[in-house]
């Protein structure tokens, strides 16, 4: 039987795009399948000992997409995404994929229908237009001058109209190209495809009932195929204190890691923290190691406490690990992220825009010696060991293909 052709193509505006695309490309057995792998430039670190072929395509940078979320301001325009169709279209002529799988490439949402070819997106479930949700405003430039209380209830009344904004441009690319708009909520512009499953447990989310083309794949947890630096053996694995492991990722506000290392120092504590390659730190305190990057499944395993922008890629791994999380999020997608584990009772949600590290430390010290958080963490735990993301996707697969 020939092997089947699968072409993953990730947004490369943050890591977890390509990293979450890039373990279910490595779990698929490659005596089936033929892999392909598209992102654009910048995380070749993650293809190390990697054996299927990859392809170049355009991206916006991260910093541009960064920058976006914290104006508020569209991600995408009609001419960025026009031209990533045109990419795409050329990309699918010269792979000729029997499915394809994307993860935040919004423009697969016309490129793979116009070539007719099957389509799975990867999104992760507090975008779902199934799911209910809370919504918070994130850190905007509103929120520097207006109280918390009066930004939100502002960015709740015109959330709406910021979300048809941020759907127009996709929309009005889809009728050039002779498709339907998907209508002004963003969540169907970010869940659109022939199959949608969720990087996520659908237990945090209340189990809600999605329709056939909708599923959850399970929590996609990735480490960095990297070392560990020298001080790891004597300063962790042999450390009689609590070790709490800090990252902010590579979508979290880089300038508070010094802030947060900073609270910490006065607690009896071992900090351990990954800086992403984000920020250079001026001076580091005596409790705390630093690396550019760290294994975080590893780094979590061995940690009483996970602090980290509230992404899913960083708390999943938390999660998985049984241990609570402190999500300081800017954006509105860690926002809703971290409402979810909040609710569960695994962790606590910061803003990054209103980030006091007095009680930080005090969050830390509550944390420590709450053992409510550290059991609904294990709960968790328990439940992500119940989903297997690479065989889920292998039943939606077979689903999608033609034996």
């Amino acid at each position: 039987m020939r092997r089947k052709k699968i072409l993953f193509i990730a947004e490369a505006v943050t890591l977890a795009h390509v990293a979450r695309l890039l373990v279910l490309a490595q779990g698929l057995p490659p005596e089936h399948h033929e892999i392909h792998f598209a992102c654009a430039d910048g995380y070749d670190f993650c293809f190390r000992n990697c054996s299927f072929q990859r392809w170049h395509i355009d991206s916006i940078s991260p910093q541009q997409f960064l920058q976006a979320l914290a104006q508020g301001s569209p991600v995408y325009d009609e001419a960025t995404l026009q031209a990533y169709v045109a990419d795409d279209l050329r990309l699918l002529q010269a792979v000729q994929p029997d499915l394809v799988i994307g993860d935040f490439r919004l423009s697969l949402s016309v490129s793979a229908r116009l070539r007719r070819i099957p389509y799975i997106g990867i999104s992760n479930a507090y975008w779902s237009p199934h799911v209910r949700q809370h919504y918070t405003v994130p850190a905007l430039p509103l929120t520097r001058t207006l109280p918390i209380w009066l930004a939100d209830a502002l960015f709740r009344l015109v959330r709406p109209f910021a979300f048809a904004s941020h759907a127009g441009p996709l929309n009005r690319v889809r009728r050039q190209h002779g498709l339907p708009s998907l209508g002004s909520d963003l969540r169907r512009i970010y869940t659109d495809a022939d199959r949608t499953l969720y990087a996520d447990v659908a237990e945090l989310f209340g189990a809600p009932a999605m329709p056939a083309r909708h599923g959850f794949l399970g929590p996609i947890t990735w480490a960095p195929p990297v070392a560990m630096p020298p001080w790891w053996q004597q300063s962790v694995m042999n450390s009689s204190r609590p070790v709490i492991y800090v990252t902010l990722g590579s979508s979290g506000l880089a300038q508070l890691l010094a802030r947060v290392l900073r609270a910490l120092a006065p607690l009896p504590v071992t900090v351990v923290a990954a800086t992403a390659g984000k920020v250079e730190l001026a001076s580091v305190p005596s409790n705390a190691y630093v690396a550019p990057f760290l294994p975080g499944d590893l780094a979590a395993r061995h940690a009483s406490i996970v602090i980290c922008n509230g992404g899913s890629p960083t708390s999943h791994q938390a999660l998985r690990a049984g241990v609570p999380v402190i999500g300081i999020a800017g954006n509105l997608d860690q926002f809703l992220n971290m409402h979810a584990i909040v609710s569960a009772g695994a962790g606590v949600l910061l803003r990054a825009d209103r980030l006091h590290e007095g009680r930080l430390r005090e969050l830390c010290t509550r944390l420590l010696a709450d053992p409510y958080a550290r059991r609904a963490a294990q709960h968790l735990a328990s439940i992500f060991g119940q989903y297997h993301p690479v065989a889920r996707l292998q039943a939606s697969m077979a689903e999608l293909l033609p034996d």
